[in-house]
């Protein structure tokens, strides 16, 4: 109901600027036909109709992205109740099992593993959220080191590896020529964040079957100056119109094109934000729905 009546926010915005917009070019014409003989008054009567219509314009752009922000927002809001809900009721029901009938123990530690994994989830979201207000808040330019670039991703590739309970050959890194350290200047903690959300990323659009997973990341120079972290899935693929439009904040592909990805929307921009205060970008490439995702990080090399 909510999308519905956004939509027609939206739509009556656009309509009622486009109907202000041709009564003002109307009455401009009006104006310039009425005072065609007299130059002064047509010249100051132009300028103001100009004006005016310009107004209008700007009102409704500013209109309609207004909505589509509180659209993004309750998406948002949606999103991250969901990702707190679930787990936390899943852990209560865990728990209300174990407290009120006995549980045998081989049963007693699966539910604990599964507790322990929904924790990690809840855990996961309240972080995610609190790094976005972080982010946007402090001042990202002390506490920078140097970080050996291909170490911090082994050590991300082990995390999600565990986090999502895949097998050894399920993400792999592929070895730089020569073992060339590839170090950069920056704060651990954000570029970790940055990296661990392009791999969940690429976890969760990849193919349900765990077994057949296959998830690639590459580090490489880049202009001599930059080294560049391309993860590369085999999974759903974006639409071309979607590939910018994924790192803003809140954004989610709308549609039934990922209806059925949990997320918040705000990974992608994290790593976008994290990238830029870094001095570098990140951007996403794909031949189309169903044919994977490249996702590629630059970074400035360390002096």
């Amino acid at each position: 109901m909510n999308f519905t009546r956004r939509r027609g926010a939206i739509a009556t915005a656009i309509t009622l600027g486009a109907l202000l917009t041709g009564t003002a070019i109307f009455l401009n014409i009006t104006w310039i036909i009425v005072n065609r003989s007299r130059v002064l008054y047509m010249v100051l009567g132009i300028i103001l109709f100009a004006l005016l219509v310009a107004g209008v314009v700007l009102n409704t752009i500013f209109l309609v992205r207004e909505v589509r922000r509180n659209e993004r927002q309750d998406s948002f809001l949606n999103a991250v109740t969901h990702e707190l809900k679930t787990p936390i009721a899943s852990i209560r029901l865990y728990l209300d099992t174990l407290q009120k009938r006995p549980v045998a123990e081989e049963q007693r530690q699966k539910f604990y593993a599964i507790m322990h994994a929904d924790s990690d989830r809840l855990l996961a979201t309240v972080e995610s959220v609190l790094k976005a207000g972080e982010l946007g808040q402090r001042q990202r330019q002390q506490n920078r080191v140097s970080i050996d670039l291909g170490e911090l991703v082994g050590e991300c590739i082990a995390v999600t590896r565990q986090r999502h309970h895949l097998a050894a050959d399920s993400i792999e890194l592929e070895p730089v020529p020569g073992q060339v350290k590839l170090r950069v200047l920056g704060i651990a903690e954000d570029l970790r964040t940055a990296i661990l959300n392009l791999l969940d990323n690429a976890v969760k659009y990849s193919p349900p079957d765990l077994t057949k997973m296959k998830i690639r990341c590459t580090l490489a120079i880049t202009n001599y100056s930059f080294v560049s972290l391309a993860v590369t899935d085999s999974g759903l693929g974006i639409p071309e119109v979607e590939l910018k439009r994924i790192f803003k904040r809140f954004y989610r592909i709308p549609g039934r094109y990922a209806v059925k990805i949990k997320g918040t929307g705000l990974g992608l921009f994290l790593v976008r934000t994290i990238a830029r205060q870094h001095g570098g970008s990140i951007k996403a490439e794909s031949a189309g729905p169903h044919l994977g995702t490249t996702m590629t990080l630059t970074l400035p090399l360390a002096g």
